[in-house]
């Protein structure tokens, strides 16, 4: 069942066009993520659907009544914004008590929605504190049992993360997600956070240039990403440009000609992919090859395809894992390795050797050739 539907949105600020023609719908009780860079539109699109702005074009609805129309405080949504938006003058309590009271909830039940809101956030002790005698991440949850107390039906977080450091970021999107999942209630995140939206989110919509241009499980954009925009945003990758060679493999695929990698008598590196992604040979291709897919080692391994000798150009240690560099004919390529793979930190000017498996090569773009191919 659907908890929002966003049907045809668009909104234009005089000749800018923030939002362009969004069509998605929310789940009931899904933990969904708006994903994108600065300036994509996400936190435009939030604002519409909690009835702060209006679309110029398109429907909202929630829980199937359309609420295009509404003002905000009649669309039972829950907010937390960036900067939390808490009452200096208020304790913890009278925060989270402000929604309920503007509700004239009788003053018995409020105490008991209040401290019930404080409980799943774990800061019932903190009732009486300022919010100036908090911590971040305590002020963060404040705003979230505020949010909460006037028990939404959808619960709207604007970066709700941010201002906090990156170890205290990590424990609360567990404390998040734990809080959603107890509750049940439907969530949208807005985030330019890649990790953050892929940790906490049963789907994601990724967002750019206004326009939403994939929507999928964690799993799905980061493993198949639907065009080179959503590869190059989500972690880091490798862009490969290749040509598709008119040998065929036994299998009926192509072999692929990437000129960018070595070369030997000035013919480029034949390497395979897992598929067939061409129907006709001389297409050309863009590849995505992420970095963790690679494997380096020391000596030239045995029965493996697509294996190139590399120099490393540049060598950082993360603690999990390394952080490689190597230099191709036509640029670099990024390569992320396992810490216990290496009893010694390899050094920049070393020669490696690394390989990848034909299915870890994913198609971006496909081009016919100059002759129509």
């Amino acid at each position: 069942m659907s908890a929002i539907q966003i049907q045809h949105v668009s909104r234009h600020f005089g000749n800018n066009i923030a939002l362009e023609d969004v069509q998605l719908e929310v789940r009931e009780g899904e933990f969904f993520s708006l994903l994108g860079p600065s300036g994509c539109g996400k936190s435009t699109l939030l604002n519409i659907i909690a009835g702060f702005l209006k679309p110029t074009s398109g429907l909202i609805s929630i829980g199937g009544k359309d609420v295009t129309d509404l003002p905000p405080y009649h669309r039972n949504c829950g907010m937390v914004f960036q900067d939390y938006a808490l009452f200096p003058h208020l304790n913890v309590f009278e925060n989270v008590a402000y929604g309920l009271k503007v509700q004239k909830v009788p003053r018995r039940r409020l105490k008991e929605r209040v401290m019930e809101s404080l409980s799943l956030v774990r800061l019932e002790q903190y009732a009486k504190r300022m919010p100036h005698q908090l911590s971040g991440g305590q002020r963060q949850r404040v705003a979230i049992a505020r949010a909460l107390a006037i028990q939404p039906s959808v619960l709207l977080l604007d970066e709700p993360l941010s201002n906090l450091d990156a170890k205290l970021r990590k424990d609360m999107q567990f404390e998040l997600r734990r809080i959603q999942k107890r509750v049940g209630i439907t969530t949208i995140l807005v985030t330019h956070d890649q990790e953050e939206a892929l940790s906490l989110s049963d789907r994601i919509g990724i967002l750019g240039d206004g326009k939403l241009q994939q929507l999928g499980t964690p799993l799905d954009v980061y493993r198949t990403p639907a065009n080179r925009f959503v590869a190059e945003f989500i972690g880091q990758v490798n862009l490969i440009k290749a040509r598709a060679e008119d040998k065929r493999e036994p299998t009926g695929g192509y072999r692929y000609a990437a000129s960018g990698f070595e070369v030997r008598e000035g013919v480029p590196l034949l390497f395979e992919v897992g598929r067939s992604v061409v129907k006709e040979p001389y297409s050309s291709v863009l590849f995505m090859l992420r970095p963790e897919r690679i494997s380096v080692s020391l000596d030239k391994p045995e029965a493996r395809v697509n294996v190139q000798h590399v120099t490393l150009t540049d060598v950082s240690y993360i603690g999990n894992a390394l952080r490689l560099k190597a230099s191709l004919a036509k640029g670099e390529l990024i390569i992320e390795a396992p810490d216990p793979q290496f009893p010694e930190l390899p050094k920049p000017g070393e020669r490696v050797y690394i390989s990848w498996e034909p299915e870890d090569l994913v198609p971006l773009e496909i081009k016919g050739d100059e002759n129509g191919g």
